[in-house]
């Protein structure tokens, strides 16, 4: 089956951190764009020299599924100096075009889940997934009090994405802990749940339990693969812990 190729229009644009912008398009062709939270799309563009070239980006859109699918696609870019794709996003004017197709992948709250809690664990860009799962999580709170603990890890408060987000929906839902990691500097006055030092240091803070718990790894692969290696320490088989590396690349 051949991948169809739909046009994205840059809505707005914001910075998230000093090197990551949050880009709001939306689906240009007058189809909708129905994804399972967790899901990318892939943009693509040509390097200078004309060979075609993508990029794949978590959707951090958050959107109300029951309703149907929207049009609206939102995404991280992180800045990459000399970066091809930085360079497409950096220059392009709001109302512009980008060609994307998807969404794709497996990385998403499964129907079958009876698990008591969710352990979201990631680093950069990987915690996008987990915003547009938001919606979802709370309707799981709802309905079989699921728990849910976000470990972000980050160097400085500053390079916390979506921490705002992510910290007020935490004091909105007793069942949902954030925990966020930082490695290089703390926040002058930081949140009982603020940690200093890297999410894997942290895990144990948590108690992962094999009996309640199916984990989830987004980021920096040096980061999934150590915490892959904690989880199996804590007990948890395999099957429930599942990963998504983001690779930088220009």
């Amino acid at each position: 089956m051949a991948i169809v190729h739909f046009p994205l229009k840059l809505i707005g644009r914001r910075m998230l951190a000093p090197s990551v912008g949050h880009y709001q398009f939306v689906r240009d062709d007058g189809q909708p764009l129905d994804f399972v939270p967790g899901q990318f799309i892939q943009v693509h563009f040509r390097y200078a020299d004309g060979t075609p070239a993508k990029r794949s980006y978590s959707l951090a859109t958050i959107h109300d599924h029951a309703l149907g699918p929207g049009e609206a696609v939102e995404i991280a870019v992180s800045y990459v100096p000399g970066g091809a794709a930085t360079a497409l996003f950096e220059g392009l004017p709001e109302g512009g075009h980008v060609e994307a197709s998807g969404p794709f992948g497996r990385f998403c709250l499964m129907p079958g889940d009876r698990n008591a809690r969710y352990l979201l664990i990631a680093t950069g860009t990987g915690v996008t997934p987990y915003r547009s799962m938001l919606p979802q999580l709370q309707s799981l709170m709802a309905e079989r009090g699921v728990e849910v603990v976000l470990l972000q890890g980050a160097r400085t408060p500053a390079e916390l994405l979506y921490g705002d987000e992510f910290r007020a929906f935490a004091d909105a839902h007793p069942g949902f802990r954030y925990v966020p990691c930082l490695s290089r500097e703390l926040p002058p006055d930081p949140h009982p749940d603020v940690r200093h030092g890297y999410v894997q240091q942290h895990l144990g803070d948590v108690a992962p339990d094999a009996a309640r718990d199916i984990a989830y790894l987004c980021g920096n692969p040096d980061m999934v693969d150590a915490c892959f290696e904690a989880l199996k320490g804590f007990g948890l088989p395999v099957p429930q812990i599942r990963r998504e590396k983001y690779v930088s690349s220009k």
